[in-house]
């Protein structure tokens, strides 16, 4: 079968055009693009993709967790799936998620143009609200379609005080349904996005490809610091319960906390501070921090040591310490059937490709939970991303395209070999 595909290729014109089109939508004043999950920019480019679709016989829906899901049956009964999603952080660049759906609807237009189906049918998703709109958990669309709504449930409020519930359904998607996006594992053999890198290691090594071995894990953690705020002026340094210094204290902690038979990364990211007030102790921190490792034990063992540290800064500092575990996304290894096809097709086509892990949650690592997953990264010109600076190669755009076409095609013909037909025939959308 993959002789008789030589011909299809991808119109690296046509995706680089689309790119440039949706980057138009969105457009921030301030630099790059804002499309923040389920708002009028994020829907409008929903729309365009759904139209665009529709003319790659996609067959475009939108399901209850407003997803943007299209498909096109193939020969047999089972599906292979792709995708990525089309919201931003505010003012991100125009690459990250946008690029894995597009290449994807790419692969598709590119095999309508050859009037080829795969023995596989393809579906195509946008997931919804995967960066966690207005301080929302995230990844809501991707929990919908593996059956875990509790992890971003509809009734969770945004820092705008609107429930995800009334998001989705401003958006044209019904939170009274979750229920009905959940996709049928039965009937789908592999889910493969395409990504930039959102890291400097392909680009410092000038490889073209990555091959993405497993998506790393993140443990959050919410950190209320209560002190005693006073005057600045009249409390002595050693009579003080300084919230603003312990939190330091923990900051610091964190920093030091990944090393050798420890977590990867730690992150302190967010701090609030009251009353903020340049002539005050400070007397309360709320704090957002987050671990990140590729294995679930390790990080695990990284998160109860980080509290004995804050436990013990507590004590010394002489302030209270409410702290609570927030989301957590389990790591996901990659399927090593979709590992080996995207390797094959890298050295089958002269492509460099090196074997990588993701330091960044995607929506892969939920449904991964479900279905056998795996990823392709291209390199992000200096690891740059969420900044209006993020920047890809044209000609490394054009080629993760082709190795994403190249790598489903691969698969349809292995996993319609091994995979023993079913009588599902349906993926699960509605």
């Amino acid at each position: 079968m993959i002789a008789s595909t030589s011909h299809i290729s991808i119109d690296g014109d046509r995706l680089l055009d689309r790119i440039d089109q949706l980057s138009r939508i969105g457009a921030d004043p301030r630099g790059g693009v804002t499309r923040e999950a389920w708002g009028d920019a994020d829907v409008e480019a929903r729309d365009l993709v759904a139209r665009w679709m529709a003319a790659a016989d996609l067959r475009p829906t939108v399901d209850p967790a407003a997803n943007l899901v299209g498909r096109s049956p193939g020969h047999g009964d089972r599906w292979l799936a792709t995708g990525s999603h089309l919201d931003t952080v505010v003012q991100a660049g125009p690459l990250d998620g946008t690029y894995g759906v597009l290449a994807a609807l790419e692969v598709a237009s590119s095999l309508h143009d050859a009037g080829h189906h795969m023995q596989h049918g393809l579906l195509v998703a946008a997931f919804a609200n995967e960066e966690g709109a207005r301080g929302t958990s995230g990844m809501t669309g991707s929990y919908a379609c593996v059956g875990h709504t509790e992890e971003a449930p509809p009734d969770e409020v945004d820092d705008a005080g609107v429930t995800v519930g009334e998001r989705i359904l401003a958006a044209g998607g019904d939170p009274d349904r979750l229920r009905e996006a959940r996709w049928d594992p039965d009937a789908i053999d592999a889910f493969v996005e395409l990504h930039i890198e959102q890291g400097p290691v392909l680009h410092a090594n000038g490889t073209s490809i990555g091959v993405v071995s497993a998506i790393t894990g993140r443990q959050a953690l919410d950190l209320s610091i209560t002190g005693v705020a006073n005057h600045a002026g009249t409390t002595p340094m050693d009579l003080r319960h300084d919230a603003l210094a312990a939190a330091a204290d923990v900051v610091l902690a964190v920093e030091s906390l990944p090393g050798p038979g420890s977590v990867r990364v730690a992150t302190c990211g967010h701090l609030l501070v009251g009353p903020n007030v340049r002539n005050v102790v400070p007397g309360r921190v709320e704090m957002g921090i987050e671990l990140r490792d590729e294995d679930p034990e390790t990080l695990a063992a990284g998160t109860r040591r980080l509290i004995e540290r804050i436990d013990a800064v507590a004590a010394r500092r002489g302030v209270a310490m409410d702290r609570r575990l927030g989301q957590m996304v389990p790591p996901v290894t990659s399927d090593p059937r979709i590992v080996d096809a995207a390797r094959a097709v890298c050295e089958r086509t002269g492509t460099s490709w090196e074997l990588l892990p993701s330091g960044a949650g995607h929506d892969a690592q939920v449904i991964g939970r479900m279905l056998a997953v795996g990823m392709i990264f291209v390199p992000s010109i200096g690891g740059i991303s969420h900044s209006p600076r993020e920047r890809t190669d044209a000609h490394h755009l054009v080629a993760g395209a082709e190795v994403l076409l190249r790598t489903l095609l691969e698969l349809d013909e292995v996993l319609s070999a091994t995979v023993p037909p079913s009588s599902v025939g349906d993926p699960g959308f509605r």
